[in-house]
């Protein structure tokens, strides 16, 4: 079973039957943050999904309660699944477990995590590495999930340098699907932040793809990410987003996280930047070339899209981040000239 970020379900889907062609679609189920599946591979080969959040061996129960968990057939298949996962990785791997259930305090629960901790030889941690969780399953009953890997999918191991406000991985690689992946593009990442769609988009495509931004401070620690990847042909410059340093028509597609205007920027400042930054793009980019765009200012972004000659609208996407719920925009370049 995949995990997503709230919104990025149809997309974890595709990219899951591109990457399992055997996999039938009338076997895969999708429901909220949840793409369930079939699977009897190796297990370690999810690892490299790039939308899913994480990734989980999934067992379900016929019964009413959690407390018939504890009973000796379910309890056994309770803890075979949890050795599957451990299998899959040194003993050193993991040092500590979590349970993350409804009701944890509760009786029920308390035993639960005792039980687990006897039969594991675990300590129990608020961030253990081997992540257990206990839900209602879908038409009744309960299941356990297990993660597969010690860390979520979206802890990415380039990451060694952020900072407030950037970018989700998966999101990242969400938009550079979204932008289109094709053979010699020429791609462009406006405010490139901590370098995450740049690094995301090189896993996918090596050819030329630059980003910009404005801020030195950021920009090295893009430069930090960029080296731990391996990736040392990205081209970062630093440069002011309504005036790039491109000649016209030089790009095939796009990417950009806007600022927010909450922890990054503010909205006095989006209400220039953004129209600019519109135009610009549009300078910059071939015709029908994709732009993707994120944001939170909705209002700003929806007003100027609807006004404007160079943009054509493909889709909106209503994602859960953080607790806000920011939009992507997949722009496509109209023949307008500027």
């Amino acid at each position: 079973m995949l995990e997503t970020v709230e919104g990025l379900e149809a997309l974890a889907h595709d990219e899951l039957l591109a990457f399992l062609p055997r996999l039938q679609d009338a076997q895969v189920t999708v429901s909220p943050s949840m793409v369930a599946f079939p699977y009897n591979s190796d297990l370690r080969r999810l690892a490299n999904l790039k939308i899913a959040q994480a990734v989980y061996l999934a067992e379900r129960y016929a019964v009413p309660r959690p407390k018939a968990l504890l009973g000796d057939q379910h309890w056994r298949r309770f803890m075979a699944q949890i050795e599957t996962v451990r299998l899959l990785h040194d003993d050193s791997v993991f040092k500590s477990f979590t349970l993350s259930a409804a009701g944890t305090e509760s009786s029920v629960m308390q035993r639960i995590r005792q039980e687990i901790a006897a039969e594991t030889h675990l300590p129990e941690h608020d961030k253990g590495d081997l992540w257990i969780r206990i839900l209602p399953a879908a038409g009744g009953g309960w299941q356990t999930l297990v993660r597969l890997f010690s860390r979520p999918l979206a802890t990415r191991n380039w990451r060694v340098c952020s900072f407030e406000g950037a970018l989700n991985a998966t999101v990242a690689a969400a938009m550079n699907m979204l932008a289109g992946i094709e053979p010699h593009q020429a791609y462009l990442n406006l405010g490139s932040g901590s370098g995450t769609l740049m690094i995301e988009r090189a896993a996918a495509q090596a050819e030329t793809i630059i980003g910009v931004d404005h801020d030195a401070g950021v920009m090295q620690c893009a430069a930090q990410n960029i080296t731990a990847s391996g990736n040392h042909s990205l081209v970062q410059i630093m440069a002011d987003l309504r005036t790039l340093p491109f000649s016209s028509a030089q790009f095939d597609a796009l990417t950009a996280d806007l600022p927010f205007g909450q922890k990054v920027g503010s909205h006095a400042d989006n209400k220039t930047l953004y129209p600019a930054v519109l135009l610009e793009a549009a300078r910059v980019a071939r015709t029908m070339s994709r732009f993707v765009a994120i944001t939170h200012e909705v209002r700003l972004m929806e007003s100027l899209l609807a006004d404007s000659p160079h943009w054509q609208l493909e889709q909106t996407i209503r994602i859960t981040l953080r607790g806000l719920h920011p939009r992507i925009y997949v722009l496509r370049r109209t023949n307008h000239i500027i």
